[in-house]
């Protein structure tokens, strides 16, 4: 072992000291590893582990192991925090593929893709979900409204053994998915397995049941030890301009909910659809379906447009037009009482108003006519809060502290009756709650949240990777869409798809076992494992602290300290 001389000092830029040893620059730090979060995780609100369920997808043959188990301990491991993988993988605008460090080099994993093809492997699997006890609790729990939110409450109190029933105002579970969501984007079946599945855990499901029609919160609070209320956001918000009220004048939450439900809307030839949300491209591209030529007013410009860019895009292969910067002012009426169409002016946009966005203003003389004949606002959407009128509170709707617990004792809330957001933001807010029910109830006292510093790109060498093509889904050509309007628009991978993007994930933060800081090191000082992916260790003692097993790591894993 070298001996390092104590003299001569001088400070290194990464805050060591360095001494002359035989002719060796050698430092007084020391290689450890030091985990962190990937961008992806950290980007998910439901704060999945991404980075494990790819990875074991992508290093199933170094483990030893089949594909067919690495899909199924993938499966396992999305459904510690989600039990609707392949609803999320199909309707989810996944931001962690936003911050996916790989999108400085070729291209954003694709994650969202990967999740849904476990989730559809598992359905064709039919595997079920084991709980975490065998015990029965005492204490009843109950979830109002089938949503997401809800759900996702309920499957987790229901693998920790508690009774659960779940009151839901509509005649089948799923909220928004259900009610919102076009079965061309998801479909029926797909969804109804990953909610029976929750179900088949001893749910009690009772639908066709309101809150407030049927029975009140005092009715369950006299029964039920605690409640979870995930009514979702399922009124349409007006336009507050006279003739809305008209026959052939929607929401957009209420045009969705009528179509999902089965119900024959004879929407005419022409379509006008305001606003630029997912609520106005469903509605849009349903239209289409239904047969008309459809025309999308929006205030600001595609840039602007909250919906998801994805779906925008295919709107737009549907030759749905888009008319942007422009804004109703009136409708036009025929002598019948019904809507003919909007009376409409154009926009500009000036500095940014309180939601970033830049402001749109009207242009003065710039009115022009758009003929309809049928007419859908889909600018918003709020909960209906009859029956729970003690919880709201006023603008804010209803109010939660970080675990989702309402000013009402024993009372949680989440999803979209406290604002609107993802999917899988709403599954975030049920297993939260779920999370803290079970520790109030228990006398456990909840384990705070690991926060770890995020690894970004310019902490790892992405020239190491070797450029790989993004696997794209295979979406069905826009006429044939019209000849099967309800059928699932978009693919998945295949299995060898799946596999082959899981590969491309860059394992940021985390061993992969590539050997870079074992061959780069010069004094023997990091033991290689005998077995793949088991951890790598270093031999202090040999370590002259030359930093070249941090420098060379691909994934940022190791740091000098």
């Amino acid at each position: 072992m070298a001996k390092v001389v104590k003299k001569a000092k001088k400070k290194l830029g990464t805050g060591g000291f360095s001494s002359q040893s035989k002719g060796k620059v050698v430092s007084d730090l020391r290689p450890e590893f030091v985990p962190k979060t990937p961008p992806c995780m950290a980007a998910c609100p439901n704060n999945t582990n991404i980075r494990e369920i790819v990875t074991t997808i992508a290093q199933a043959e170094k483990k030893g192991i089949s594909h067919e188990e690495s899909f199924q301990k993938a499966w396992d491991l999305l459904l510690e925090k989600n039990p609707l993988p392949a609803v999320c993988g199909r309707v989810c605008p996944h931001p962690c593929e936003t911050d996916c460090n790989r999108t400085h080099k070729d291209g954003a994993v694709s994650i969202n893709n990967i999740e849904r093809f476990v989730g559809d492997w598992a359905i064709e699997k039919d595997l079920k979900v084991k709980k975490l006890t065998d015990e029965t609790r005492s204490e009843k729990i109950a979830i109002v409204g089938a949503g997401p939110a809800g759900l996702s409450c309920a499957y987790q109190l229901a693998r920790q053994g508690y009774p659960v029933t779940i009151f839901e105002a509509f005649p089948k579970a799923g909220g928004m998915l259900r009610y919102g969501i076009p079965e061309y984007r998801l479909p029926r079946d797909i969804l109804d397995k990953e909610i029976d599945r929750i179900v088949d855990l001893g749910v009690d499901l009772k639908c066709n049941t309101s809150i407030g029609r049927d029975m009140t919160m005092d009715d369950l609070r006299k029964e039920y030890s605690v409640i979870f209320v995930g009514i979702g956001a399922h009124k349409g918000l007006a336009l507050n301009i006279p003739g809305e009220d008209a026959p052939n004048v929607y929401t957009g939450a209420g045009f969705l909910h009528r179509v999902n439900t089965g119900e024959k809307i004879e929407v005419g030839d022409k379509v006008i659809v305001i606003g630029g949300g997912d609520s106005a491209i469903d509605a849009a591209r349903v239209s289409k379906r239904l047969g008309a030529d459809v025309t999308i007013l929006y205030r600001r410009t595609v840039k602007e447009m909250p919906a998801i860019e994805h779906e925008i895009t295919e709107a737009q292969k549907e030759n749905i037009k888009m008319e942007f910067l422009a804004a109703p002012i009136e409708f036009m009426m025929d002598g019948n009482g019904r809507a003919s169409g909007m009376k409409c002016i154009r926009m500009e946009l000036k500095e940014a108003d309180s939601s970033g966005r830049p402001r749109p203003v009207p242009i003065e003389g710039s009115e022009f006519e758009v003929p309809a004949t049928t007419v859908i606002a889909a600018i918003s959407q709020e909960p209906d809060f009859a029956g729970f009128e003690n919880l709201r509170e006023g603008r804010d709707w209803i109010r939660t502290d970080e675990h989702g617990l309402t000013k009402e004792e024993n009372i949680f809330a989440g999803g979209d009756a406290l604002a609107l957001g993802l999917v899988t933001m709403a599954i975030h807010h049920g297993r939260r709650a779920a999370e803290l029910i079970h520790c109030n109830l228990r006398g456990i006292t909840p384990e705070p949240e690991l926060k770890l510093p995020i690894i970004t790109h310019d902490k790892m060498k992405l020239d190491f990777y070797e450029a790989k093509e993004r696997h794209e889904t295979r979406a069905a050509p826009p006429e044939e869409r019209m000849k099967n309007p309800w059928g699932e628009v978009q693919a998945g991978l295949t299995q060898e798809e799946a596999i082959e993007e899981a590969i491309r994930c860059m394992s940021c933060a985390s061993c992969f076992d590539c050997g870079t800081c074992w061959k780069f090191c010069q004094d023997n000082a990091i033991v290689k494992p005998m077995f793949p992916l088991e951890p790598y260790k270093f031999k202090m003692e040999f370590c002259q602290g030359c930093k070249k097993c941090a420098e060379e790591c691909p994934c940022g894993y190791i740091e000098m300290h």
